[in-house]
């Protein structure tokens, strides 16, 4: 038993769909869910509710424990490609980080619901401010470990692969919802137990799966197109069902069956491993036929030839970057000028970004927007971002691959188009809320895809986890400047006189002509990282490509 088990584990297809399954269950972006909740039963008032949702903001973005762990627990852990040297429950790896991660989430969502219903005291707020910060803060450590395996699996798609794991995070709030409404709908406290349960029992059933097998396995990028399919058409199923409750009352059998269907959708991933894992055994069949024993050990990285029509000072220019890059730490890595100009456009992107989803209801009121209106702004704010963070990884492996282009391009596009969007939505016209929010949640989660994607390649995959968590905190650190400095301020200041209610375009004009020139600056840092990083790219990254594939 414990032989097949070992078996079915050393597959780095079958960690790709356990990572999946451990995303989907997370259950992110639900606050909204269980606030009243907690807002009645402690008796709090908005601005104690708000206090709490900080740390829910803060938890959920300051990832560095998590990337310390990864680094301590699972690199340099895997002692060979295959994988084959692990006990199947022995040994450091991912699931260390998934077991922390499960711990915090189960204690920080389990005392939160046992609070709700009376079955311990009313505590304190800054208690209460500790547990939803444990809850928030065991997704990091989920993601984390998810991403990071996944990137160092799949090294030469990790925007894919990225994208996967960042897109099932975004749409598993949707997932999770879906199954509170099937069954427990009206119930808020039952909700926050099943938070508490449910990320929890399915990271400790699959965390074991989870490993890093660094083998090349003939065309990757194909099966991984599966996975990224499968995700587009669960993310339609939930949008569709979205508009459908927010429009009808189903009743209990077709909620059942929807919830059924999705089920099925959710499976799907397990199929697309076994196919993969079938085709890597006929392609690694056929490669020890093919191969000369003699052959089988590749050039390492820092061996690696100069190109056809390359000089040896520009080989000798990439070796010594890459063997620099390749194991920096997180300190190395803060002390480049790339580090800061990453934190800088993700200041810019991710800090505006963020700040609008947190204000949506809030300008939808003051442009006397219905409230289903509102709300379905809200319900499909994360199938945008789903589809910015699962668009852009696709994106930029393709154009890395088909047309050597740098990544940071694709931000710097993405960052100027969301500068477009604050302009669109700036304009109050009607219907421009819709389309603005379109532009600005997509190329929002673009930056989800493409951040931790060129760490890894900027500064190695060894500590990817804490150096990409590090920059991560730009998403509260914007979120904190654009959303209580700019738009708080400028809101509180329009409202004098008006009940603290302000109705009209004049609003939030100004706010989001700040943002878009925000994000029209963060085009431009991204532009610097791109010529800076450009040569490296042509240098050290295509060659890796050029040589997994050769």
């Amino acid at each position: 038993m414990e032989e097949k088990l070992s078996l079915m584990s050393s597959s780095k297809w079958i960690a790709t769909a356990a990572g999946i399954w451990i995303q989907c269950s997370v259950g992110a972006y639900t606050f909204s869910i269980y606030s009243s909740a907690l807002k009645s039963s402690q008796g709090y008032d908005q601005s104690t509710l708000d206090t709490v949702a900080v740390f829910k903001d803060i938890g959920s973005n300051a990832g560095v424990l998590a990337g310390m762990l990864y680094s301590a627990v699972a690199v340099g852990n895997n002692r060979n490609s295959n994988g084959n040297n692990y006990h199947f429950w022995g040994g450091g790896g991912p699931w260390v980080v998934h077991l922390a991660g499960a711990i915090q989430n189960f204690v920080g969502y389990f005392m939160m619901w046992a609070c709700v219903v009376g079955l311990i005291g009313r505590p304190p707020v800054a208690v209460m401010c500790l547990f939803m910060l444990l809850s928030s803060h065991s997704m990091t450590f989920f993601t984390t470990a998810n991403m990071v395996s996944g990137v160092q699996n799949f090294p030469h798609s990790g925007g894919t692969i990225v994208g996967i794991m960042k897109g099932f995070l975004g749409i598993s709030g949707a997932i999770v919802i879906q199954v509170y409404d099937t069954f427990w709908e009206g119930k808020p406290s039952i909700f926050l137990l099943m938070l508490a349960l449910l990320p929890t029992f399915v990271t400790l059933v699959l965390m074991f799966f989870v490993r890093i097998h660094k083998s090349n396995t003939g065309n990757d990028q194909k099966h991984l197109n599966g996975f990224t399919i499968v995700a587009l058409i669960i993310a339609g199923y939930l949008m569709i069902l979205i508009i459908l409750e927010n429009i009808f009352s189903l009743p209990l059998w077709a909620r059942i069956f929807n919830f059924v269907l999705l089920l099925l959708l959710l499976a799907s991933p397990l199929g697309i491993a076994i196919k993969a894992q079938k085709d890597t055994k006929k392609f690694l069949e056929k490669l020890s036929l093919e191969n000369d024993p003699s052959m089988e050990n590749n050039p390492a990285y820092h061996e690696l030839p100069a190109g056809e029509g390359e000089g040896q000072v520009n080989a000798d220019l990439g070796d010594k970057i890459l063997s620099d890059e390749e194991g920096m730490n997180l300190l190395q890595s803060m002390c480049t000028i790339n580090f800061w100009l990453l934190f800088i456009a993700m200041v810019c992107g991710m800090g505006s970004g963020v700040a609008v989803v947190n204000n949506l209801s809030q300008i939808g009121q003051s442009l006397n927007y219905t409230t289903m209106e509102t709300k379905n702004l809200v319900s499909l704010w994360s199938i945008w971002n789903f589809l910015g963070r699962i668009g852009a990884g696709y994106l930029s492996d393709y154009l890395l691959h088909t047309r050597g282009w740098a990544r940071p391009l694709l931000m710097a596009i993405t960052l100027a188009t969301m500068g477009v969007g604050h302009i669109v939505v700036a304009s109050g016209l009607p219907g421009t809320l819709y389309v603005g929010s379109i532009l600005v949640g997509i190329c929002y989660g673009s930056q989800w895809s493409l951040m931790p994607t060129i760490s890894s390649e900027l500064f190695g995959v060894r500590h990817v986890g804490t150096i990409f968590n590090t920059i991560g905190i730009a998403s509260p650190v914007g979120s904190y400047i654009f959303s209580v400095r700019v738009i708080g301020y400028i809101y509180d200041e329009e409202a004098k006189g008006e009940d603290d209610s302000c109705y009209g375009t004049h609003c939030f004009r100004l706010s989001f002509m700040i943002m878009a020139s925000v994000a029209f600056l963060g085009f431009l840092v991204a532009l610097t990282l791109l010529f800076r990083t450009k040569r490296f790219y042509q240098l050290v990254v295509l060659k890796r490509i050029k040589l997994s594939l050769s």
